[in-house]
């Protein structure tokens, strides 16, 4: 699965960082690195974390090839 977040709309919630530590990792107090391709083991806990993010920023799958909001 591919994922984009689109970082002007992430506000460093971290939420992301919490459910899936092997795909997003914060970079300092408020940058955002994460991996585009997921494997699937991570799959189920990428949804969460797109699931979980107050401001939506995280795009999955399908919505990637939409472009971000």
């Amino acid at each position: 699965m591919r994922t984009v977040v689109d970082l002007t709309r992430c506000q460093g919630y971290a939420q992301c960082v919490f459910l899936a530590p092997a795909v997003f990792q914060l970079h300092g107090e408020e940058g955002l690195l994460y991996a585009t391709a997921v494997s699937d083991d991570q799959v189920e806990r990428v949804r969460q974390a797109a699931a979980a993010c107050p401001v939506q920023a995280i795009l999955l799958g399908e919505q990637v090839s939409t472009g971000a909001r």
